[in-house]
């Protein structure tokens, strides 16, 4: 594991591939966990039986709980670590999000993620992005693609 400690060496490192994270299993039980707090019951999440009916072969995990478990598998992800002193770190928001391929359930992630650009906002805000890939095992497309600002007040 590499560390970035300091606001030059994260300008240096722009375009540098961040590492890796480890499998997550994507199960129906978090998949009904999911609908069960953002009130989205539609069937092809929760309904395996009617999800093979409608032939989609089983359920397909919500695109949004994908995009939801980014914080968590980059926690796992071996490569390049982020550990600038801050004061606090915003989640500024997503430039792009893309679900490509359905997460069929059962199935295990990853995480793929790359430093994309550096910036000084203002006197002490930094913003910077990150490309985020989330692989499916065995798939030949991503599940995902996005995304994301972050913005440190140094």
């Amino acid at each position: 594991m590499i560390t970035i400690e300091t606001v030059e060496a994260l300008l240096a490192a722009q375009g540098a591939e961040m590492g890796v994270s480890d499998w997550h299993e994507v199960t129906q039980e978090l998949v009904n966990a999911f609908a069960e707090v953002t009130g989205d019951r539609q069937f092809i999440h929760v309904d395996p039986v009617r999800a093979v009916e409608a032939g989609l072969g089983g359920t397909i995990a919500h695109g949004y709980l994908t995009l939801s478990l980014l914080p968590m598998l980059a926690r796992t992800r071996a490569g390049i670590a982020i550990a600038i002193p801050v004061k606090m770190a915003i989640n500024y928001g997503l430039d792009k999000v893309r679900f490509i391929a359905p997460v069929r359930i059962p199935s295990r992630i990853r995480l793929s993620s790359r430093l994309g650009s550096v910036d000084r906002v203002s006197d002490g805000i930094l913003q910077v992005k990150l490309a985020h890939t989330v692989e499916i095992e065995g798939a030949a497309r991503p599940a995902m693609y996005a995304e994301t600002v972050t913005r440190y007040q140094l």
